[in-house]
């Protein structure tokens, strides 16, 4: 009922476990979807995983995925956003809010559960198995890793774009060319590997 009742949204189906979550996402093809971490038969998570690899198998765009828990730090969120999912939110979540952040995914960015974005990310910089980075790191321009640290703080394209005297459509490009050379999925992806690799701390002004 929520989402049918904005203009912009179709609602396509719900499902009552991960199996079947994954079944009807092959056949809707949705722009974004809802995933509870804890469902029978196959968990959020598993299902998370299942719909993006099939995505990258068959060369379409992956949905963007909001995993859904009771937990302001699930471990399964954490594992899920480490997967490909574009954020997490608590599920109880205002209607509002839920909806701005169906709209934030759907344009591309990450939506995180208020207030857990330090925890959540510390998590990731604590529980790394090594702060070494990447060979893929250097191959970054030095405008590129400055972009990659401004985005890594969670600046909008907007935002960076001011303060760098650059158009949104050049930061755009330069997001897309660090998302390529890194092998990320996305703008999350690119803040878990900040936090992981050490190149950014909670601590961090903007973080």
């Amino acid at each position: 009922m929520l989402i049918d009742s904005q203009p912009d949204f179709e609602f396509v189906g719900e499902a009552g476990d991960g199996r079947a979550a994954f079944a009807l996402a092959q056949k809707t093809q949705p722009d974004v979807i809802l995933m509870d971490v804890r469902m029978p038969v196959m968990d959020g998570i598993q299902s998370t995983i299942a719909i993006l690899e099939a995505a990258d198998a068959t060369g379409t765009v992956p949905p963007r995925i909001i995993v859904l828990t009771t937990f302001d730090l699930d471990e399964g969120a954490a594992h899920a956003l480490r997967q490909g999912a574009s954020g997490f939110l608590l599920k109880d979540t205002q209607p509002g809010f839920l909806l701005a952040a169906i709209r934030t995914v759907h344009a591309g960015n990450a939506v995180i559960a208020p207030g857990a974005t330090r925890a959540l990310f510390s998590h990731f910089g604590s529980s790394a198995p090594t702060r070494t980075v990447p060979e893929e790191f250097a191959s970054l321009t030095a405008r590129e890793q400055g972009i990659f640290a401004l985005a890594a703080r969670g600046m909008s394209n907007a935002e960076i774009a001011a303060g760098e005297f650059l158009s949104e459509a050049t930061v755009k490009t330069h997001i897309s060319r660090v998302l390529g050379k890194l092998r990320l999925r996305d703008r999350v992806q690119l803040v878990i590997f900040a936090y992981e690799h050490g190149l950014i701390t909670p601590d961090a002004k903007g973080a």
